[in-house]
């Protein structure tokens, strides 16, 4: 079969039929400063195999490695070591070839690794039941606040300015679509807004979302806001950029959280230039049939033997259409894989060494360039992220860092483009891959973007 294998005339009849003039139609949604205009000019038109790879690997070579400069990106996706067993195990035939776990008796292998990443995600979130996993970090989140309104019947929700504003705007745009009305803020220096979270709270309030820790690295007791929230008949959604950091603190869960999401990827995920990764989502029991996406379970087969099967999938377009709790499809299942292999190398015990580790190394970079001149650490309460505020705007000092081989944190100003408030705020990631040479390599080069 030809790899276009449609004719002019059948083109012709489907744009007719769905009123569409022409193809160029199909992407009036699309900016036109957004769209190429030609051919890219860094490609030939047609070249042999051999080099493609060659100009292709060329082209490569400008990115900046992760593993060969000093790197303190954090802000929802973190640089962890990956063990090379997890990559080893989940390339194995039978994982990579499984089939569908819809079909549970050709599926056992699926569902139980499914089952299993389940038991490690309700146990590290807090919470009693969680699903086969989710897309990713913020449309879990998005999910969270579906599920909350199918719940309480209610349609506003609070999101605290400590949420990641990919997350945020995540949510505005599916919000669109179903009535959802979003109060949301900006973070400040100053301080969290659990004040404002549960002043906030009234009769139409379906959930409060807290990140935790939040965007700028900030820790906080959620247990007051889930108190509030209960008292007038809403939900507390919290919601987990950085797993690691549960080997350490309370799990959210545990603190009153009816709705724990999340991002798997600093657990076995690598950052793959941002995905595929993979959504966490976990909630209280009573909750577990308005949950989104799949739940594996454990059942035993007419012959008493011990077998794992779908026991919600609860989306079902294909028998409920409109009424479906969520239209997720599947999910992340090689990345929930390399998740629950990594955390099942590591241990609880492996688990909390390595949280101290990251957050033992961040303590000592946060003391030592916060002793910069000019320059403040926004918080002393924080894992392995943190905030500084610079005596110059973030931005630009983040850029000459990069011409001096260091990747030195995220700044707010690109975050959140066009807050002033925010502009000299620099968001820096410390984990356990970080060495005394990238530290002082990082000291040296942010000393001279603020001199």
């Amino acid at each position: 079969m030809r790899y276009l294998p449609l004719s002019e005339a059948d083109r012709s009849e489907m744009l007719e039929v769905i009123g569409a003039g022409s193809i160029d139609e199909l992407f009036r949604d699309v900016p036109p400063e957004a769209r190429l205009d030609g051919p890219i000019a860094e490609l030939p038109m047609h070249a042999s195999e051999l080099s493609v790879e060659r100009q292709l690997a060329a082209m490569a070579r400008k990115n900046m490695v992760a593993g060969e400069v000093p790197f303190f990106l954090g802000c929802g996706a973190y640089r962890h070591h990956v063990p090379a067993s997890v990559d080893h195990i989940i390339q194995r035939g039978e994982f990579l070839t499984a089939y569908t776990p819809y079909q549970p008796e050709i599926a056992q292998g699926t569902l139980q690794v499914l089952f299993e990443f389940q038991t490690q995600v309700a146990r590290l979130l807090g919470c009693e039941v969680a699903n086969a996993s989710m897309y990713d970090g913020s449309t879990a989140c998005w999910e969270a606040i579906g599920m909350a309104r199918r719940i309480t019947r209610r349609t506003g929700a609070i999101l605290s300015s400590g949420l990641h504003p990919h997350y945020v705007s995540v949510a505005r745009t599916m919000a669109r679509f179903t009535g959802d009305v979003l109060d949301t803020a900006l973070p400040s220096f100053e301080g969290t807004d659990t004040e404002r979270l549960i002043a906030g709270i009234g009769k139409d309030t379906s959930c409060v979302v807290v990140q935790y820790p939040d965007i700028l690295g900030r820790i906080e007791d959620l247990t007051p806001i889930a108190e509030a929230a209960h008292a007038a008949g809403a939900l507390l959604v919290a919601v987990v950029t950085e797993p690691v950091a549960l080997g350490l603190i309370k799990a959210p869960g545990e603190m009153g959280a009816d709705i724990v999401v999340g991002e798997g990827q600093s657990i076995g995920v690598g950052l793959q230039f941002g995905g595929p990764y993979v959504g966490l989502f976990a909630c209280r029991e009573k909750h577990v049939r308005q949950m989104p996406g799949r739940l594996a379970g454990e059942t035993i087969d007419a012959e008493g033997k011990r077998g794992f099967v779908l026991t919600l999938s609860t989306r079902e377009q294909h028998i409920r259409r409109e009424k479906a709790t969520s239209n997720i499809c599947t999910n992340s299942g090689l990345c929930a894989l390399a998740f629950s292999v990594h955390l099942t190398l590591l241990g609880e015990k492996g688990l909390g060494r390595l949280a101290g580790i990251n957050h033992a190394r961040a303590a000592e970079v946060a003391e030592r360039l916060a002793a910069i001149p000019g320059v403040e650490l926004v918080s002393e309460t924080f894992f392995n992220e943190f905030t500084l505020k610079l005596p110059v705007e973030a931005r630009p000092a983040v850029h000459a860092m990069v011409g001096k081989g260091v990747l030195g944190g995220v700044s707010l100003g690109r975050l959140y483009p066009g807050e002033a408030s925010l502009a000299h705020g620099l968001v820096i990631a410390v984990t356990e891959t970080v060495t005394d040479a990238d530290i002082d390599a990082f000291e040296t080069a942010l000393k001279e973007c603020c001199a």
